[in-house]
């Protein structure tokens, strides 16, 4: 696991600056400092590297000679850096953005926190927290209306549309690709490579079936059974997905110790008592979670004539990826008015088929 992290500037005069540092009791020598800038400074390019500095392990990212800062992730001898690399360039433009006003100091914890377990996330937490980030939400959506892009015109494109101005574009896609979202290819005859589409993320709420199926065998006393399906059935007559709806329940996705509330309200309906057992995974402060839950209506809260609280999930989040067979359309009419070279579109429709079939075969792998 991680034990902190580190913000530091380097300035030409002064050398090393540590701007913030997490927890405030670890301490970093000067001369590990100087050792993180000269390795930086020998690739000589922005991105994440790993070294070990005596008995330190240090995923270090640096933000390009433009702003000179160093994210430090000081990490236990037996972690693997690699497994830190998307989750520590999220982290790094969140800070970078906000450098000037410092308004990152205060959310330093939080961001350690969901570093600390971005390995251990499962796929619909690594789902969320790529489509909760600006940058490749927009990239998202700009391929949602081509389908395929040149890496350079998007490089250009990202500069115009995001104000905040550090974007790492090959982190972006790593992660992408990773997630199986785009593919980067080349093509023969074209002077850059191409970033194609290569599956869609759907995202809305569902009823929790298997809970309103039989809330009894979930927890929930009898005589309250036909209010819990009464109100279930209530929210969902009324519901309209929509994009800020769909952000609210990102937040609740990539918060750790809320995610795990919510993990066991998918199986279970609990009482106060058993919500408290969580404090043992981490999850500190009950009330607050429990509170945006509320908020999201993500919860429903029944009590029993003894006054017992009963805790049980309103409605559910589904967030998967799927295959985008509206490019299709997109491709066709591409074609028709040749806006992209015949031999790019080509290859799209090979790109869109392997991933059709995988997708497919990953289904089945399921079932």
């Amino acid at each position: 696991m991680p034990v902190g992290l580190v913000v530091m500037r380097w300035d030409d005069r002064t050398g090393t600056e540590v701007l913030a540092k997490y927890p405030e009791e670890i301490t970093i020598t000067d001369k590990t400092l100087m050792q993180v800038y000269s390795t930086h400074e020998y690739s000589g390019e922005m991105g994440m590297i790993s070294l070990m500095v005596g008995s330190l392990n240090i995923a270090s990212y640096y933000s390009g000679p433009d702003k000179s800062i160093y994210i430090l992730l000081l990490l236990s001898l037996d972690d693997d850096p690699d497994a830190y690399e998307g989750g520590l360039a999220d982290t790094s433009r969140i800070i970078l953005q906000s450098l000037e006003d410092k308004s990152f100091l205060p959310a330093i914890p939080s961001l350690f926190q969901r570093l600390s377990v971005y390995p251990s996330l499962n796929d619909e937490q690594r789902l969320a927290m790529i489509y909760h980030d600006s940058v490749k939400r927009l990239i998202i959506d700009r391929l949602r209306e081509e389908g395929v892009v040149s890496k350079s015109e998007l490089m250009v494109w990202l500069k115009d549309k995001y104000k905040q101005g550090f974007v790492d574009l090959d982190s972006v896609l790593i992660d992408l690709i990773k997630r199986e979202l785009v593919k980067e290819a080349s093509v023969k005859g074209m002077p850059s490579e191409l970033i194609f589409l290569t599956n869609d993320i759907l995202m809305a709420r569902f009823p929790p079936e298997k809970l309103v199926e039989n809330p009894s065998e979930h927890g929930l006393p009898e005589n309250l059974v036909g209010d819990y399906i009464s109100v279930c059935k209530k929210f969902f007559q009324n519901y309209r997905p929509s994009e800020q709806d769909n952000h609210n329940l990102l937040e609740i996705l990539i918060d750790p110790q809320i995610y795990e509330i919510l993990r066991l309200l998918r199986v279970s309906i609990v009482t106060r008592n058993e919500l408290e057992k969580l404090k043992k995974k981490g999850v500190e402060d009950i009330d607050k979670a429990l509170k945006v839950l509320w908020e999201t209506q993500l919860i429903q809260v029944f009590q029993d004539k003894s006054g017992n609280e009963y805790y049980a999930l309103l409605s559910d989040i589904y967030l998967s990826l799927i295959f985008p067979k509206y490019l299709l359309n997109t491709i066709k009419m591409e074609y028709e008015n040749k806006s992209k070279a015949d031999k790019v579109l080509i290859e799209y429709l090979n790109v869109l088929e392997d991933s059709y079939l995988s997708l497919k075969s990953a289904a089945k792998s399921k079932e």
